[in-house]
């Protein structure tokens, strides 16, 4: 009589996770799936980095929900030249710089920036639906907007020189976050007060992994006007400012302070 099998706890825990976990075995190697699988992951990660940003069809989105836009490059011609040469896409190209300065109103609350990143294809997918959500809040409260800007071959440190020429409190850079071979389409937020060159990543708060597979829009936006209201109150951000907004979901009432659920 042989002998039960006995059932791989591993296999019950793959279904709560995307992570690569309970891949199996055929001998010494992997099934043929998982080999073809990782190969998919990792050529949609490649592709998420290499594809081109649809910067225009952001812009028409983002105007569709009411803000004004501004498309600008940072110093970084090209995407090759752009993965080499990260320090380029900190910087505005010269013409960037000129088109913000054109439309440049005073001194704003709050500017809102949409780089492309490490994957085009986050921002295609989730850059728009997470400032649709965010709206509300910036409604409510009050804030002077300034025009959305659409930044092309862009890195995180780009959102200070924006916000400094913009004369913005508060800046908030969504961007397209390095692709992992579970998530290639990840966006990330990050939030600083103060804007101005030479901030440090110290400076910053961050709201990850936005996607469907991980924070929600509604979630991602609670959590973001949450920190803006804290930067603006304490003037701000960073690791100086630590991330209480789950508890303030559960203590304020779910359409206060900031017109959004955070479920």
């Amino acid at each position: 009589m042989s002998a039960p099998v006995t059932p791989d706890p591993w296999t019950a825990l793959r279904r709560h996770t995307p992570a690569r976990i309970a891949l199996g075995r055929t001998g010494s190697s992997l099934p043929t799936s998982e080999v073809l699988g990782f190969a998919l992951a990792h050529a949609q990660a490649r592709d998420a980095v290499h594809a081109p940003f649809a910067a225009e069809a952001t812009a028409a989105a983002i105007e569709a929900l009411g803000p004004q836009t501004v498309i600008v490059d940072s110093a970084a011609p090209d995407r090759a030249t752009y993965l080499r040469r990260p320090d380029l896409g900190r910087t505005l190209s010269d013409a960037g710089r000129a088109a913000l300065v054109a439309r440049t109103r005073g001194a704003c609350d709050l500017a809102i920036v949409i780089a492309d990143g490490l994957s085009s294809t986050a921002v295609h997918a989730h850059a728009a639906p997470l400032v649709e959500a965010l709206l509300p809040a910036v409604e409510e409260a009050g804030w002077r907007l300034a025009p959305v800007v659409v930044a092309r071959q862009a890195r995180v440190a780009l959102g200070d020189v924006v916000g400094e020429l913009l004369g913005a409190r508060l800046v908030i850079l969504l961007v397209g976050e390095r692709p992992g071979l579970s998530s290639p389409d990840s966006l990330g937020a990050y939030i600083t007060f103060a804007p101005k060159v030479g901030r440090s990543d110290a400076e910053r708060n961050c709201v990850s992994n936005i996607r469907a597979e991980g924070l929600s829009y509604p979630a991602a936006a609670f959590k973001l006007a949450w920190h803006a209201r804290e930067a603006l109150r304490l003037g701000l951000t960073g690791v100086a400012l630590k991330d209480e907004s789950d508890t303030a979901a559960r203590l304020e009432p779910m359409n206060r302070p900031v017109g959004l659920s955070p479920s």
